[in-house]
């Protein structure tokens, strides 16, 4: 009895399909197979060859995920690190141009139209409420605005806060009888023991809230005072916290994240403190930076993408765990405020809006009429 014997041989590649976000058109690719059988006989060998047809489906390759541009107020330092984080996890090309949030918010309106800015990202509300104020930002989607909480954005959604920051004032570890509002501080006990930073935006937004708080002329009372008490004027904040540990002054006017930074660095041992006022007067502000959608800017999708991942959990806990500031998501968001700060909720912060805080040009002319940013 004779025995058949088949064997085959098949010759095909593998296909991956590949997905992206945008649908890709579907390309019918036909493949050929051949199989090949032996079929025994009294004296040859012959081989059958059968050629048959395969329809495979494949996926166009993905298109570039494109680019975004980024002006922002604030510091590389801060932010940089998470802006890595988006690049990496979208493959967007971004590109960050730095400097101090009231310039580069004029920036854009010199620019005009031809602005290569599509997201503008400032330090403070009063930045972004100028550059809103002049029609340069648009009004964000619904999805975008509505994870962050009420105190944290502007009610014409054209932009969000991203992290929140209070107003403290940063003292020497060893000061006792601590002032308890603003106000004191124009006592004559702390003459040539004070320290602030004009040219810096959150101080002058605090003084903005300031203005809207107490009025035009008892705040113009208050910066006088301060002046006549020989204020020492810093650039910003950190060389301020870095004044009061070498009790170079004993208290400074300042965000209350630089102290940690500088703590973290030093250790415990480092010689200064915050005091989070709890009058809930001016000085204990709590404020965000946040950013919005410059109108001109080609590349929208990718500004929505990146204000979304901005105000995810992943960059939020990244804000309050590295940066040792507050979370702006509503709700009950799951994010963990640092060990090291007291609770939002615990802080007297003034009841502010953040159209409150956006008159900054204001405060500006207030302060060269001043002298204060000479």
């Amino acid at each position: 009895m004779k025995k058949f014997v088949v064997v085959v041989a098949l010759a095909m590649m593998a296909l991956t399909a590949v997905f992206t976000a945008c649908a890709a058109e579907e390309v019918v690719v036909e493949v050929e197979k051949e199989v090949v059988k032996e079929v025994p006989v009294e004296v040859v060998v012959e081989k059958e060859v059968v050629v048959e047809k395969e329809v495979v489906v494949e996926k166009e390759v993905p298109t570039d995920p494109g680019k975004l541009v980024i002006y922002s107020g604030r510091k590389e330092s801060l932010i940089g690190s998470i802006i890595e984080e988006f690049e990496d996890l979208t493959g967007i090309d971004v590109e960050a141009k730095y400097g101090k949030t009231f310039p580069v918010a004029t920036m854009i309106l010199e620019e005009g139209d031809n602005s290569p800015a599509d997201i503008y990202y400032a330090q403070d509300p009063g930045g972004l409420g100028f550059l809103s104020a002049e029609g340069r930002l648009i009004t964000l989607p619904g999805d975008i605005t509505e994870s962050v909480a009420d105190w944290a954005k502007p009610s014409d959604a054209t932009w969000v806060g991203i992290s929140g920051r209070a107003r403290v004032l940063v003292h020497t570890a060893t000061l006792s009888d601590l002032p308890s509002s603003c106000e004191e501080l124009t006592d004559a006990k702390w003459k040539g023991k004070l320290g602030w930073a004009p040219t810096n935006s959150s101080f002058q937004t605090m003084v903005t809230g300031m203005r809207a708080m107490w009025g035009e002329e008892k705040t113009l009372q208050w910066l006088t005072d301060m002046m006549a008490n020989d204020v020492g004027v810093y650039p910003k904040n950190t060389p301020q916290v870095a004044a009061a540990a070498a009790e170079e002054i004993s208290i400074g006017l300042v965000n209350h994240y630089y102290l940690h930074r500088f703590i973290s660095e030093e250790g415990d041992t480092f010689n200064a403190r915050n005091l989070f006022l709890s009058d809930g007067g001016p000085c204990s502000l709590v404020m965000v930076s946040g950013a919005g959608i410059v109108n001109t800017g080609k590349n929208r999708e990718n500004a929505e993408k990146f204000l979304r991942f901005m105000t995810s959990k992943v960059a939020q806990q990244y804000f309050t765990g590295q940066i040792y500031e507050y979370p702006v998501l509503a709700g009950d968001h799951g994010v963990k405020t640092h060990m090291l700060l007291p609770a939002l909720e615990d802080l007297n912060k003034p009841a502010l809006s953040m159209e409150d805080l956006s008159d900054l040009t204001g405060t500006q002319v207030i302060f060269r009429d001043l002298g204060m940013l000479d």
